[in-house]
């Protein structure tokens, strides 16, 4: 019996950042791509809307307008905490633009999945994968329902999972979390503000929980539309994290800003939401029985700062180059040769970073470490100028300046597990 004929050459299961990015390069490079969501956009996500030089570069790479409306642009990171205030502007460097965007994840989403239909992926909505087509354990394919309840199977020698934090499709492959990465949690809510038009993002150092000082942030993040998207993250690093009302805490936190601001329940637009942030590589193996993992459903974001979408798009773009290198590679064991580079390539690139940024969110998880870094930190502008290359994760790779070669000598000395 021959065998059913395949869809794609690659499925992408999830048209987030991640999974659209790594559509869109896909396509890019004359590969034919079938990319998976499970709702119709545009969608919600919870997240601050934010996003660094570091996402920018990432939307630059596929040729995303900026131009339009919509796109906020910001100077860099005001921080405020241990009763200082301090406005810090992204660095110039020749790797990173040297400004950052708001926009919300409604738009966002909407406008990446577009961007890799244009290019060439080819995109089905309201299709949920219900689980994996195995053959010799080997994925070569998923199975999945629409929104009529109708079943179907994709045929696909490569499928991609980015599918979020809870990534189902690798749940049904066997990969679980890891318990010795940190995980965080996030929630935010709109608010009509007359600060809408902020140029900096805000970020709050002290998050206190009547006498306990938490190990995250909050966020104050203009979207430009009359709102501001209000937030904050907590670490799991501390006893309290099982402990906390966050939707109780932040409403508490928002109460605190000056009125006039508008962070006020009456100028509520919308409930507040709250998601999981998969951090430092907290699903491996990053490729498996012929499935790539992608963003969250990699535990990919950021524990220095719990940036998810950026390294959401450059796994993706990590990916793709890896898919399209397989596929040139003649044979299927050539290919999946080339695939299992895939993790490697991923490690070299943050695999040193991440495992500083477990340190860190050990050491903050001590509300006493916490209290002296707000208050003592902010006071030293060119420490905090470092701080912020290191937590955003933003230097030169060579050369630079003595922040940018220590941040390169801690992440090449650090052990990458």
């Amino acid at each position: 019996m021959s065998k059913p004929e395949n869809d794609a050459e690659v499925i992408v299961v999830g048209a987030g950042p991640g999974g659209s990015a790594t559509a869109a390069h896909l396509a890019r490079a004359g590969v034919k791509t079938l990319l998976l969501e499970k709702t119709e956009f545009p969608r919600e996500k919870v997240c601050g809307d934010g996003l660094t030089p570091r996402a920018v570069k990432e939307l630059l790479a596929l040729d995303i307008d900026l131009t339009t409306q919509g796109w906020i642009k910001n100077k860099g990171l005001r921080i405020i905490g241990g009763g200082h205030r301090l406005e810090l502007p992204w660095p110039e460097l020749s790797v990173f633009p040297d400004y950052g965007l708001v926009r919300t994840r409604a738009d966002l989403d909407q406008i990446l999945a577009h961007k890799a239909v244009a290019i060439g992926a080819d995109l089905r909505e309201s299709t949920s994968v219900t689980g994996p087509v195995m053959e010799q354990d080997r994925i070569v394919g998923v199975t999945t329902k629409n929104a009529a309840g109708e079943e179907r199977t994709y045929r696909a020698p490569i499928v991609v999972a980015a599918d979020g934090n809870s990534s189902r499709l690798s749940l049904s492959m066997g990969l679980t979390k890891r318990d010795d990465r940190p995980l965080g949690v996030a929630v935010r809510t709109y608010f009509r503000s007359p600060r809408h038009e902020d140029d900096w993002l805000e970020s709050w150092l002290e998050l206190w929980d009547q006498d306990r000082l938490l190990p995250g942030y909050g966020w104050v993040f203009g979207v430009g539309d009359g709102t501001s998207n209000v937030g904050l993250g907590i670490l799991n690093s501390s006893p309290a994290f099982a402990n906390v009302d966050y939707r109780a805490l932040l409403m508490r936190w928002a109460d605190s800003m000056p009125k006039e601001w508008g962070y006020v329940p009456e100028e509520m637009v919308g409930p507040i939401r709250g998601a999981a942030l998969p951090m430092g590589f907290n699903r491996t193996p990053h490729f498996h029985q012929g499935m790539l993992l992608v963003g969250d459903a990699g535990g990919m974001v950021n524990p220095f700062n719990g940036e998810g979408i950026a390294y959401a798009m450059e796994s993706g773009r990590i990916a793709a180059e890896t898919i399209a290198e397989a596929l040139a590679s003649g044979h299927d064991q050539a290919r999946d040769l080339r695939l299992a580079t895939y993790p490697t390539r991923l490690k070299s690139e943050w695999g040193g970073y991440y495992t500083l940024g477990r340190v860190f969110v050990k050491l903050i998880g001590n509300d006493r470490v916490m209290k002296v870094a707000a208050q003592k930190g902010l006071a030293h502008p060119t420490l905090m100028k470092f701080t912020l290359k290191l937590l955003a994760n933003l230097s030169e790779p060579k050369g630079g300046d003595v922040a940018d070669r220590l941040i390169s000598a801690l992440t090449r000395i650090a052990p990458v597990a």
